[in-house]
This record gives C-alpha cells, sequence and structure tokens, in this order.
C-alpha cells in the first residue's frame, strides 16, 4: 500500500520579489514559507510546531509546489494550493 502525502498551501502575502505562503498537513498545523522569487531561495519563516514531524517533511514539499508554481505555471501563486503525491 503506497502512502500519500498531502501539504497545504495558503497565501499570505505576494509583492514582485517574494511570496510568503503558510503550510502544513492541515489549517490548524502550520508553518511559514517564502519563495524570493529573483533568487529562487526558498526559506522557512516558521516552522510546524508539531514534534511528531519529521524534520523538512512538509517544508520540502511545500517548497517543490512553489518551485512549479514558478517554473512551470509562469509565477502564477494561487490563494490556496496543495502538494500531493
Amino acid at each position: 500500500m503506497k502512502s500519500t502525502s498531502y501539504v497545504l498551501l495558503l497565501k499570505e502575502y505576494e509583492d514582485s520579489q517574494s511570496v510568503i505562503y503558510r503550510f502544513g498537513p492541515n489549517e490548524k498545523v502550520m508553518g511559514k514559507i517564502k519563495l524570493n522569487k529573483l533568487t529562487r531561495k526558498v526559506s522557512e519563516l516558521e516552522i510546524i510546531p508539531d514534534p511528531y514531524t519529521p524534520f523538512k517533511f512538509y517544508f520540502d514539499r511545500a517548497a517543490q509546489r512553489l518551485a512549479v508554481c514558478l517554473v512551470r505555471e509562469g509565477g502564477k501563486f494561487p490563494e490556496r494550493t496543495a502538494f500531493e503525491s
């Protein structure tokens, strides 16, 4: 049986240089991630407050989703999106 991973992303802020999303397994447990559109660098602003979450598990998937928005979707960042695998 294949396990699935799901990461919810909710946009908090966006300007010409960066975009910030809250991210996590659901709306109650969320960290914060920022993508610099110019350097394409992703940084974690707030870690997810869950001691049972593997380190960087949600962050890596959220970063992957933002990269898809930036590159494949032409820099369009929706208000709400998700990573599913």
